[in-house]
Protein backbone atom coordinates (compact mmCIF):
# COMPACT_ATOMS: atom_id res chain seq x y z
CA UNK A 1 0.00 0.00 0.00
CA UNK A 2 1.85 3.25 -1.18
CA UNK A 3 2.36 6.13 1.51
CA UNK A 4 0.19 9.52 0.36
CA UNK A 5 2.56 11.31 2.32
CA UNK A 6 5.16 10.17 -0.02
CA UNK A 7 2.90 9.69 -3.45
CA UNK A 8 2.03 13.70 -2.95
CA UNK A 9 5.69 15.44 -2.53
CA UNK A 10 6.72 18.26 -4.94
CA UNK A 11 9.22 17.26 -7.37
CA UNK A 12 11.09 20.07 -5.22
CA UNK A 13 10.61 17.88 -2.15
CA UNK A 14 11.58 14.60 -3.00
CA UNK A 15 14.45 16.52 -4.87
CA UNK A 16 15.45 17.54 -2.26
CA UNK A 17 14.64 14.49 0.41
CA UNK A 18 16.92 12.26 -2.07
CA UNK A 19 19.79 14.73 -1.92
CA UNK A 20 19.91 15.18 1.76
CA UNK A 21 19.39 11.13 2.08
CA UNK A 22 16.36 11.33 3.73
CA UNK A 23 14.56 8.84 0.79
CA UNK A 24 16.71 6.98 -1.61
CA UNK A 25 15.67 7.07 -5.54
CA UNK A 26 15.00 3.23 -5.50
CA UNK A 27 12.63 3.61 -2.86
CA UNK A 28 11.27 7.00 -4.82
CA UNK A 29 10.90 4.70 -7.42
CA UNK A 30 9.62 1.72 -5.85
CA UNK A 31 7.19 3.77 -4.38
CA UNK A 32 6.03 5.52 -7.45
CA UNK A 33 5.66 2.30 -9.46
CA UNK A 34 3.44 0.75 -6.31
CA UNK A 35 1.46 3.59 -6.55
CA UNK A 36 0.87 2.96 -10.43
CA UNK A 37 0.32 -0.83 -9.94
CA UNK A 38 -2.89 0.21 -7.30
CA UNK A 39 -3.84 3.59 -10.37
CA UNK A 40 -3.59 1.83 -13.32
CA UNK A 41 -5.91 -1.18 -13.48
CA UNK A 42 -8.65 1.44 -12.74
CA UNK A 43 -7.84 4.46 -14.71
CA UNK A 44 -5.87 3.62 -17.23
CA UNK A 45 -2.81 6.54 -17.25
CA UNK A 46 -0.22 4.55 -18.26
CA UNK A 47 0.33 2.25 -21.61
CA UNK A 48 4.02 1.80 -20.97
CA UNK A 49 5.48 0.93 -17.71
CA UNK A 50 9.65 0.61 -17.22
CA UNK A 51 9.99 -1.01 -13.85
CA UNK A 52 13.05 -2.90 -14.30
CA UNK A 53 14.64 0.13 -16.22
CA UNK A 54 13.54 2.27 -13.46
CA UNK A 55 15.14 0.49 -10.74
CA UNK A 56 18.08 -0.06 -12.85
CA UNK A 57 18.43 3.79 -13.11
CA UNK A 58 17.35 4.42 -9.56
CA UNK A 59 20.07 2.15 -8.55
CA UNK A 60 22.89 4.12 -10.13
CA UNK A 61 21.22 7.41 -8.79
CA UNK A 62 21.86 6.12 -5.58
CA UNK A 63 25.47 5.30 -6.21
CA UNK A 64 25.49 8.66 -7.21
CA UNK A 65 24.69 10.28 -4.32
CA UNK A 66 26.67 7.69 -1.98
CA UNK A 67 29.82 8.67 -4.12
CA UNK A 68 28.37 12.35 -3.78
CA UNK A 69 28.74 13.06 -7.28
CA UNK A 70 27.43 16.12 -8.51
CA UNK A 71 23.72 15.38 -9.39
CA UNK A 72 21.05 17.87 -11.64
CA UNK A 73 17.72 18.99 -10.12
CA UNK A 74 15.67 16.33 -10.61
CA UNK A 75 17.99 13.35 -9.63
CA UNK A 76 16.34 10.29 -8.69
CA UNK A 77 12.43 11.87 -9.19
CA UNK A 78 10.23 9.54 -11.17
CA UNK A 79 8.75 11.37 -14.08
CA UNK A 80 6.23 10.39 -16.76
CA UNK A 81 6.22 11.22 -20.28
CA UNK A 82 3.54 11.51 -22.29
CA UNK A 83 2.94 8.74 -25.42
CA UNK A 84 3.18 11.22 -28.25
CA UNK A 85 6.95 12.34 -26.60
CA UNK A 86 9.82 10.64 -28.72
CA UNK A 87 12.03 8.20 -26.33
CA UNK A 88 14.60 6.50 -27.25
CA UNK A 89 14.26 2.59 -27.84
CA UNK A 90 11.23 2.52 -26.89
CA UNK A 91 7.52 2.40 -28.42
CA UNK A 92 5.69 6.11 -28.80
CA UNK A 93 2.10 5.20 -30.59
CA UNK A 94 0.74 8.46 -30.50
CA UNK A 95 -2.52 6.04 -29.48
CA UNK A 96 -2.88 5.04 -32.79
CA UNK A 97 -2.76 1.36 -34.02
CA UNK A 98 -0.82 3.43 -37.27
CA UNK A 99 2.33 3.88 -35.01
CA UNK A 100 1.68 0.67 -32.88
CA UNK A 101 4.89 -0.57 -33.36
CA UNK A 102 7.51 2.67 -33.80
CA UNK A 103 10.51 2.73 -31.73
CA UNK A 104 12.07 6.09 -31.94
CA UNK A 105 15.98 6.65 -32.59
CA UNK A 106 16.15 9.79 -30.16
CA UNK A 107 14.40 11.31 -27.08
CA UNK A 108 12.35 14.35 -28.11
CA UNK A 109 14.61 17.54 -26.57
CA UNK A 110 12.12 17.87 -23.86
CA UNK A 111 13.11 14.03 -22.16
CA UNK A 112 16.58 14.08 -23.50
CA UNK A 113 16.80 17.34 -20.90
CA UNK A 114 14.55 15.65 -17.89
CA UNK A 115 16.52 12.45 -18.06
CA UNK A 116 19.84 14.96 -17.98
CA UNK A 117 18.46 17.01 -15.21
CA UNK A 118 18.40 13.44 -13.24
CA UNK A 119 14.47 12.68 -13.77
CA UNK A 120 13.96 8.78 -13.51
CA UNK A 121 11.11 8.02 -16.26
CA UNK A 122 8.83 5.32 -14.75
CA UNK A 123 6.62 5.36 -17.91
CA UNK A 124 4.73 6.70 -20.85
CA UNK A 125 1.03 7.92 -20.34
CA UNK A 126 -1.60 7.37 -22.57
CA UNK A 127 -3.34 10.12 -25.04
CA UNK A 128 -5.78 9.62 -27.81
CA UNK A 129 -5.13 9.13 -31.15
CA UNK A 130 -2.70 11.81 -32.78
CA UNK A 131 -3.33 13.96 -29.60
CA UNK A 132 -6.69 15.15 -31.40
CA UNK A 133 -9.13 15.22 -28.62
CA UNK A 134 -9.93 16.93 -25.17
CA UNK A 135 -10.99 12.77 -24.14
CA UNK A 136 -8.38 10.44 -24.13
CA UNK A 137 -9.87 7.78 -25.46
CA UNK A 138 -8.14 5.68 -28.23
CA UNK A 139 -8.65 2.48 -30.43
CA UNK A 140 -5.19 1.24 -29.52
CA UNK A 141 -5.29 2.03 -25.67
CA UNK A 142 -8.73 2.34 -24.49
CA UNK A 143 -10.63 4.80 -22.19
CA UNK A 144 -8.63 6.71 -18.98
CA UNK A 145 -10.75 7.56 -16.57
CA UNK A 146 -10.90 11.21 -14.25
CA UNK A 147 -10.03 10.42 -10.58
CA UNK A 148 -12.49 12.28 -9.17
CA UNK A 149 -15.33 10.37 -10.64
CA UNK A 150 -14.51 7.62 -12.77
CA UNK A 151 -17.41 8.03 -15.30
CA UNK A 152 -15.87 10.94 -16.21
CA UNK A 153 -13.10 12.19 -18.64
CA UNK A 154 -10.19 13.80 -17.11
CA UNK A 155 -9.70 15.52 -20.55
CA UNK A 156 -7.31 15.54 -22.94
CA UNK A 157 -5.32 14.99 -24.88
CA UNK A 158 -2.67 14.60 -22.30
CA UNK A 159 -5.25 12.84 -19.82
CA UNK A 160 -3.07 9.76 -18.89
CA UNK A 161 -0.41 12.60 -17.90
CA UNK A 162 -2.80 14.45 -15.81
CA UNK A 163 -4.47 11.65 -14.04
CA UNK A 164 -0.61 10.52 -13.56
CA UNK A 165 0.06 13.22 -11.24
CA UNK A 166 -3.29 14.22 -9.71
CA UNK A 167 -3.12 10.55 -8.08
CA UNK A 168 0.25 11.11 -6.54
CA UNK A 169 2.00 7.91 -9.07
CA UNK A 170 4.47 10.96 -10.11
CA UNK A 171 4.85 14.52 -9.04
CA UNK A 172 5.80 15.47 -12.98
CA UNK A 173 5.04 14.44 -16.36
CA UNK A 174 4.83 16.05 -19.70
CA UNK A 175 2.20 17.06 -22.08
CA UNK A 176 1.26 18.33 -25.75
CA UNK A 177 -0.49 21.67 -25.80
CA UNK A 178 -2.04 22.28 -29.37
CA UNK A 179 -5.67 23.47 -28.53
CA UNK A 180 -5.51 22.64 -24.00
CA UNK A 181 -4.31 19.18 -24.42
CA UNK A 182 -2.44 20.67 -21.18
CA UNK A 183 -4.59 22.95 -19.39
CA UNK A 184 -7.71 20.46 -20.14
CA UNK A 185 -6.37 17.66 -18.09
CA UNK A 186 -5.26 20.27 -15.57
CA UNK A 187 -8.49 22.09 -15.41
CA UNK A 188 -10.65 18.38 -15.06
CA UNK A 189 -8.47 16.86 -12.82
CA UNK A 190 -7.56 19.50 -10.37
CA UNK A 191 -3.42 20.02 -11.24
CA UNK A 192 -1.19 22.59 -12.87
CA UNK A 193 -0.67 22.78 -16.16
CA UNK A 194 1.24 25.16 -18.01
CA UNK A 195 1.36 26.35 -22.08
CA UNK A 196 4.61 28.17 -22.07
CA UNK A 197 5.16 31.00 -24.21
CA UNK A 198 5.38 29.32 -27.74
CA UNK A 199 8.86 28.15 -28.71
CA UNK A 200 10.11 28.26 -24.96
CA UNK A 201 11.08 24.50 -25.22
CA UNK A 202 11.73 23.07 -28.47
CA UNK A 203 8.90 20.90 -30.02
CA UNK A 204 9.75 18.43 -32.40
CA UNK A 205 6.68 16.07 -31.68
CA UNK A 206 5.07 16.75 -35.38
CA UNK A 207 6.46 16.05 -38.56
CA UNK A 208 6.61 19.59 -39.21
CA UNK A 209 8.53 22.10 -37.27
CA UNK A 210 6.84 25.10 -38.45
CA UNK A 211 3.19 24.82 -37.06
CA UNK A 212 2.64 28.06 -34.32
CA UNK A 213 0.17 26.55 -32.56
CA UNK A 214 1.92 23.28 -30.22
CA UNK A 215 3.76 23.03 -27.08
CA UNK A 216 5.50 20.77 -25.09
CA UNK A 217 5.01 21.52 -21.16
CA UNK A 218 4.60 20.20 -17.73
CA UNK A 219 1.61 18.79 -15.66
CA UNK A 220 2.31 19.36 -12.03
CA UNK A 221 0.57 19.45 -8.50
CA UNK A 222 2.31 22.99 -7.56
CA UNK A 223 3.31 26.11 -9.59
CA UNK A 224 6.63 26.12 -8.57
CA UNK A 225 7.38 22.57 -10.09
CA UNK A 226 5.52 23.92 -13.23
CA UNK A 227 8.45 26.34 -12.70
CA UNK A 228 11.39 23.76 -12.15
CA UNK A 229 9.92 21.61 -15.85
CA UNK A 230 10.59 24.76 -17.64
CA UNK A 231 13.92 25.64 -16.18
CA UNK A 232 15.50 22.47 -16.64
CA UNK A 233 13.69 22.14 -20.65
CA UNK A 234 13.60 25.35 -21.96
CA UNK A 235 16.19 26.67 -24.13
CA UNK A 236 16.85 26.77 -27.98
CA UNK A 237 18.19 23.01 -30.34
CA UNK A 238 18.50 23.07 -33.95
CA UNK A 239 16.18 20.55 -33.94
CA UNK A 240 13.03 23.43 -33.74
CA UNK A 241 13.96 26.40 -35.70
CA UNK A 242 11.63 28.40 -33.72
CA UNK A 243 12.83 27.55 -30.37
CA UNK A 244 13.72 30.50 -27.81
CA UNK A 245 16.73 31.95 -25.90
CA UNK A 246 16.36 30.41 -22.43
CA UNK A 247 14.09 32.89 -19.79
CA UNK A 248 15.67 33.52 -16.82
CA UNK A 249 13.25 32.37 -14.03
CA UNK A 250 12.91 33.57 -10.33
CA UNK A 251 14.54 30.32 -8.08
CA UNK A 252 12.02 30.29 -5.85
CA UNK A 253 9.26 31.73 -7.91
CA UNK A 254 8.08 35.33 -6.41
CA UNK A 255 4.81 34.84 -4.73
CA UNK A 256 3.67 38.54 -4.66
CA UNK A 257 0.90 40.01 -6.73
CA UNK A 258 0.95 43.91 -5.37
CA UNK A 259 1.26 46.53 -8.39
CA UNK A 260 0.25 44.20 -10.64
CA UNK A 261 -2.91 44.83 -13.00
CA UNK A 262 -5.33 42.45 -14.17
CA UNK A 263 -7.86 41.91 -16.16
CA UNK A 264 -10.41 39.06 -16.49
CA UNK A 265 -13.59 38.00 -18.01
CA UNK A 266 -15.97 35.15 -17.11
CA UNK A 267 -16.94 34.51 -20.78
CA UNK A 268 -14.25 35.48 -23.25
CA UNK A 269 -16.94 37.34 -24.59
CA UNK A 270 -19.33 34.34 -26.46
CA UNK A 271 -19.20 31.51 -24.00
CA UNK A 272 -21.46 29.86 -22.16
CA UNK A 273 -20.00 29.24 -18.31
CA UNK A 274 -21.34 26.70 -16.10
CA UNK A 275 -22.83 28.47 -13.12
CA UNK A 276 -20.02 26.95 -10.57
CA UNK A 277 -17.37 27.22 -12.39
CA UNK A 278 -17.80 30.89 -13.14
CA UNK A 279 -18.57 31.62 -9.06
CA UNK A 280 -15.04 29.93 -8.89
CA UNK A 281 -13.51 32.18 -11.40
CA UNK A 282 -14.77 34.64 -9.45
CA UNK A 283 -13.89 33.81 -6.18
CA UNK A 284 -10.04 32.94 -7.55
CA UNK A 285 -10.50 36.87 -8.81
CA UNK A 286 -11.09 38.24 -5.10
CA UNK A 287 -8.49 36.45 -3.97
CA UNK A 288 -5.79 37.89 -6.23
CA UNK A 289 -7.12 41.56 -5.77
CA UNK A 290 -6.81 40.53 -1.89
CA UNK A 291 -3.23 39.52 -2.31
CA UNK A 292 -2.79 42.86 -3.93
CA UNK A 293 -3.61 43.32 -6.55
CA UNK A 294 -5.96 45.71 -9.09
CA UNK A 295 -8.86 43.72 -11.02
CA UNK A 296 -11.03 44.57 -13.65
CA UNK A 297 -13.48 42.86 -15.95
CA UNK A 298 -13.22 43.53 -19.61
CA UNK A 299 -15.14 42.60 -22.51
CA UNK A 300 -13.49 40.83 -25.29
CA UNK A 301 -14.69 41.45 -29.07
CA UNK A 302 -14.80 37.76 -29.76
CA UNK A 303 -17.31 35.21 -31.27
CA UNK A 304 -17.67 31.63 -31.97
CA UNK A 305 -15.95 32.43 -35.27
CA UNK A 306 -12.52 32.01 -33.16
CA UNK A 307 -13.62 27.70 -32.18
CA UNK A 308 -14.44 27.30 -35.92
CA UNK A 309 -11.64 28.32 -36.88
CA UNK A 310 -9.47 26.52 -34.65
CA UNK A 311 -10.94 23.57 -35.43
CA UNK A 312 -10.83 24.05 -39.13
CA UNK A 313 -6.79 24.94 -38.49
CA UNK A 314 -6.51 21.55 -36.31
CA UNK A 315 -8.35 19.66 -39.26
CA UNK A 316 -5.84 21.19 -41.97
CA UNK A 317 -2.88 20.29 -39.10
CA UNK A 318 -3.53 16.62 -38.58
CA UNK A 319 -4.77 15.52 -42.25
CA UNK A 320 -0.87 17.45 -43.37
CA UNK A 321 0.94 15.66 -40.27
CA UNK A 322 -0.66 11.87 -40.05
CA UNK A 323 -3.23 11.85 -43.21
CA UNK A 324 -1.08 9.04 -45.09
CA UNK A 325 -2.54 6.87 -42.23
CA UNK A 326 -5.95 6.30 -43.70
CA UNK A 327 -4.68 4.55 -46.73
CA UNK A 328 -3.26 1.93 -44.47
CA UNK A 329 -5.59 2.32 -40.87
CA UNK A 330 -8.77 4.01 -41.58
CA UNK A 331 -10.84 1.12 -39.92
CA UNK A 332 -9.04 0.97 -37.26
CA UNK A 333 -9.00 4.47 -36.35
CA UNK A 334 -11.28 6.51 -34.31
CA UNK A 335 -14.07 7.48 -36.95
CA UNK A 336 -14.47 10.88 -35.34
CA UNK A 337 -10.80 11.36 -36.38
CA UNK A 338 -10.80 10.29 -39.53
CA UNK A 339 -13.86 12.66 -40.23
CA UNK A 340 -11.76 15.79 -38.86
CA UNK A 341 -8.97 14.32 -41.12
CA UNK A 342 -11.51 14.11 -44.35
CA UNK A 343 -12.28 17.86 -43.43
CA UNK A 344 -8.84 19.33 -43.33
CA UNK A 345 -8.34 17.08 -46.42
CA UNK A 346 -11.35 19.26 -48.33
CA UNK A 347 -9.98 22.74 -46.98
CA UNK A 348 -8.44 24.53 -50.05
CA UNK A 349 -5.39 27.10 -49.36
CA UNK A 350 -6.82 30.45 -49.57
CA UNK A 351 -9.57 29.37 -46.85
CA UNK A 352 -6.81 28.05 -44.54
CA UNK A 353 -4.64 31.46 -45.05
CA UNK A 354 -7.63 33.55 -44.45
CA UNK A 355 -8.01 31.68 -40.88
CA UNK A 356 -5.00 34.14 -40.19
CA UNK A 357 -6.84 37.04 -41.09
CA UNK A 358 -9.27 36.09 -38.00
CA UNK A 359 -5.95 35.58 -35.79
CA UNK A 360 -4.58 38.72 -36.32
CA UNK A 361 -7.96 40.90 -35.36
CA UNK A 362 -8.05 38.66 -32.00
CA UNK A 363 -4.26 39.32 -31.27
CA UNK A 364 -5.21 43.07 -31.91
CA UNK A 365 -7.91 43.05 -29.59
CA UNK A 366 -5.78 41.04 -26.95
CA UNK A 367 -2.86 43.24 -27.57
CA UNK A 368 -4.75 46.17 -26.28
CA UNK A 369 -5.88 44.42 -23.03
CA UNK A 370 -2.79 43.36 -22.58
CA UNK A 371 -0.63 46.66 -22.87
CA UNK A 372 -3.16 47.82 -19.82
CA UNK A 373 -3.03 44.42 -17.86
CA UNK A 374 -0.14 42.49 -16.96
CA UNK A 375 -2.52 39.35 -17.29
CA UNK A 376 -6.12 38.03 -18.53
CA UNK A 377 -7.66 35.58 -16.61
CA UNK A 378 -10.35 33.34 -17.49
CA UNK A 379 -11.33 29.31 -16.46
CA UNK A 380 -9.70 27.10 -18.40
CA UNK A 381 -13.11 24.73 -19.19
CA UNK A 382 -16.63 26.15 -19.43
CA UNK A 383 -18.06 23.12 -18.18
CA UNK A 384 -17.73 20.41 -15.31
CA UNK A 385 -15.30 17.32 -16.50
CA UNK A 386 -17.89 15.22 -19.09
CA UNK A 387 -19.17 11.45 -19.21
CA UNK A 388 -16.61 9.40 -20.63
CA UNK A 389 -17.08 8.40 -24.32
CA UNK A 390 -17.56 11.83 -25.74
CA UNK A 391 -16.16 13.97 -27.64
CA UNK A 392 -15.38 17.60 -27.85
CA UNK A 393 -17.39 18.30 -30.97
CA UNK A 394 -20.71 16.84 -28.47
CA UNK A 395 -20.60 19.92 -26.63
CA UNK A 396 -20.27 22.48 -29.34
CA UNK A 397 -23.85 24.20 -30.44
CA UNK A 398 -25.11 28.18 -30.47
CA UNK A 399 -28.45 27.77 -28.13
CA UNK A 400 -31.58 29.89 -29.28
CA UNK A 401 -30.27 33.08 -27.68
CA UNK A 402 -27.15 32.98 -29.85
CA UNK A 403 -24.65 32.02 -26.70
CA UNK A 404 -22.25 29.81 -27.82
CA UNK A 405 -21.96 26.22 -25.54
CA UNK A 406 -18.79 24.68 -25.56
CA UNK A 407 -15.91 22.14 -23.80
CA UNK A 408 -12.84 24.13 -23.14
CA UNK A 409 -12.09 27.86 -23.49
CA UNK A 410 -8.15 26.78 -23.80
CA UNK A 411 -7.62 26.68 -28.00
CA UNK A 412 -8.36 30.24 -28.25
CA UNK A 413 -5.11 30.89 -26.90
CA UNK A 414 -3.39 28.42 -29.04
CA UNK A 415 -3.97 30.94 -31.94
CA UNK A 416 -1.83 33.81 -30.13
CA UNK A 417 0.38 31.09 -29.11
CA UNK A 418 3.38 33.38 -28.12
CA UNK A 419 1.37 34.56 -24.51
CA UNK A 420 1.86 31.87 -22.03
CA UNK A 421 -1.39 30.12 -20.31
CA UNK A 422 -1.11 28.89 -17.28
CA UNK A 423 -4.06 26.92 -15.69
CA UNK A 424 -4.30 26.51 -11.95
CA UNK A 425 -7.36 24.53 -9.50
CA UNK A 426 -9.77 27.37 -8.88
CA UNK A 427 -12.24 25.10 -6.86
CA UNK A 428 -14.85 22.39 -7.16
CA UNK A 429 -18.27 22.19 -8.57
CA UNK A 430 -20.94 21.08 -5.81
CA UNK A 431 -20.59 17.60 -7.44
CA UNK A 432 -16.83 17.78 -6.07
CA UNK A 433 -15.20 18.16 -9.45
CA UNK A 434 -12.36 20.47 -10.21
CA UNK A 435 -12.41 23.74 -11.81
CA UNK A 436 -9.39 26.19 -13.66
CA UNK A 437 -8.12 29.08 -13.92
CA UNK A 438 -6.22 30.17 -16.77
CA UNK A 439 -3.75 32.76 -16.60
CA UNK A 440 -2.91 34.53 -19.62
CA UNK A 441 0.61 36.41 -20.05
CA UNK A 442 1.74 39.00 -22.42
CA UNK A 443 4.08 37.74 -25.26
CA UNK A 444 7.02 35.60 -23.53
CA UNK A 445 6.29 36.87 -20.05
CA UNK A 446 5.85 33.12 -18.59
CA UNK A 447 7.47 34.55 -15.51
CA UNK A 448 4.59 36.49 -14.35
CA UNK A 449 2.04 33.87 -15.15
CA UNK A 450 3.98 31.77 -12.55
CA UNK A 451 4.43 34.09 -10.76
CA UNK A 452 0.64 34.70 -10.50
CA UNK A 453 -0.42 31.45 -9.89
CA UNK A 454 2.06 30.80 -7.04
CA UNK A 455 0.67 33.68 -5.27
CA UNK A 456 -2.74 32.41 -5.88
CA UNK A 457 -2.11 28.98 -4.67
CA UNK A 458 -0.27 30.53 -1.54
CA UNK A 459 -4.20 32.30 -1.33
CA UNK A 460 -6.21 29.41 -2.42
CA UNK A 461 -4.10 25.90 -1.67
CA UNK A 462 -4.95 23.10 -3.64
CA UNK A 463 -1.84 21.07 -2.97
CA UNK A 464 -3.24 19.20 -0.10
CA UNK A 465 -6.35 18.16 -2.17
CA UNK A 466 -6.24 14.77 -2.78
CA UNK A 467 -8.87 12.52 -5.35
CA UNK A 468 -10.92 9.88 -3.45
CA UNK A 469 -8.73 7.30 -5.07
Amino acid sequence: MANLDLSYRSAIDLARMIRTGQISPVEAVRHSLDRIAAINPKLNAFCFIYEEEALTNAKEAERAIRENRPVGPLHGVPIALKDFTATKGKRTTLGSYAYEQWVPDKDAVVARRLLDAGAILVGKTTTPEFAASGFTESPLWGITRNPWDQNRTPGGSSGGSGVAVATGCVPLADGTDSGGSIRIPAGLCGIVGLKPSFGRIPMEALPTLFDQLSHFGPLARTVEDAALFLRVTQGPDDVDIQSLPPLPLPDPLARSVKGLKLAYSIDLGFHTVDADIAANTRKAVAALAEAGAEVQEVVLPWTSELEDAWYRHWAVLLAACFGESLKTHRERMDPRLVALMERGLGMNAVEFKRIELLRTRQWQSLARILATYDALLCPTIAIAAPAVGGADQDFCYTDADGRYHGFDMTAVFNFVSQCPVLSVPSGSTREGLPTGLQIVGRRFDDSTVLTIGATLEDWMPWRDRKPPI
